[in-house]
């Protein structure tokens, strides 16, 4: 009934709480799980020792995000796909609610669920398609931080001030979660794999809406979501392919109006990726010196009051 891909990259520790998540989950719904790996050489065998189900396939190089989901989504037949993050946690009634929910809805070709936070706060997953301004008042900016009631990021993320158990059409979902009628995919094509990581949910759901199918978001149904269990991995080049692919939505769509010049577009990219490197480094270093005090207090108050 629903064939299950996910990708995996060092994040196998993750994978291994969703499979169970997944098992745990879908009692009596046929499925099939297919895994595409990466090239994590982090122990990605013990998927199948765990879970001998699992169709396991193992990349000999990082392909990136598009390339191996769309692997998986061919090698399956299944009327539904599952697109899943292996850094989530399936809640229980998932498959069932969201099941129903997209047969009872023939015109739906994307549903994503409810998506919460590891301390159980609220995701946005359900969001507007991307405009200029919102660069600066991202779902994880700093300023959306400080402001988060902000007007243009209440516009952005439609699950924010929302009452949580209607369904309601949204532009684009998370790819942390995606349940995806075959005959959609069929009909508007797989993921973009011009898009390493990032950015190929929402040109997918761009896709769906222009070829006559609507995405839902279908709060009744819910997933928790450690955000990054990948990217955190390698942060750098997470924050490079990122601006990389929101180069390459801005451009495919026209985001931006007509008298923005494409070399400004890079040099804001380009900027804004320095500033988010620089925070990162920022952070790690700040980190690590907390560690430093934390773990060396008692010779760090010794050598203060060495007299």
């Amino acid at each position: 009934m629903i064939d299950i891909v996910i990708v995996n990259y060092k994040s196998t520790d993750y994978l291994l709480k969703c499979l169970k998540s997944v098992y745990d989950s879908i009692k009596d719904i046929p499925v099939r799980v297919f895994v595409y790996d990466n090239d994590s050489k982090n122990g990605v065998d013990r998927i199948t020792i765990a879970f001998p189900n699992v169709i396991l396939i193992k990349n000999i190089f990082n392909m990136g995000f598009s390339k191996a989901a769309n692997k998986g989504i061919k090698q399956g037949t299944a009327p539904y796909v599952l697109i899943l993050n292996p850094d989530t946690i399936i809640k229980d009634g998932f498959f069932e609610s969201t099941l129903q929910y997209i047969e009872n809805n023939s015109d739906i070709g994307i549903v994503g669920p409810k998506i919460l936070n590891t301390d159980g706060s609220l995701q946005g997953s359900a969001r507007a398609f991307p405009k200029p301004w919102m660069a600066v008042f991202g779902r994880n900016s700093l300023l959306t931080k400080c402001f988060p009631n902000n007007l243009i990021s209440r516009k952005s993320i439609l699950s924010s001030g929302y009452d949580g158990e209607t369904p309601m059409f949204a532009d684009w979902l998370s790819g942390a979660c995606m349940l995806i009628r075959r005959k959609a995919i069929d009909d508007v094509g797989l993921f973009d794999e011009q898009f390493f990581m990032y950015w190929e949910d929402v040109d997918l759901c761009k896709r769906m809406w222009d070829n006559g199918w609507k995405v839902a978001y279908f709060p009744k149904a819910s997933i928790v979501h450690h955000v990054g269990g990948s990217s955190k991995k390698r942060p750098l080049r997470s924050i490079i392919e990122f601006h990389k692919s929101s180069y390459k939505i801005i451009r495919k769509y026209k985001i931006t109006p007509f008298y923005i010049t494409n070399s400004f577009i890079i040099t804001c990219l380009s900027l804004r990726a320095c500033i988010m490197i620089l925070v990162n480094r920022m952070g790690l270093l700040s980190g690590k010196l907390f560690s430093f005090i934390k773990s060396n207090g008692n010779i760090i108050r010794d050598a203060i009051n060495f007299k």
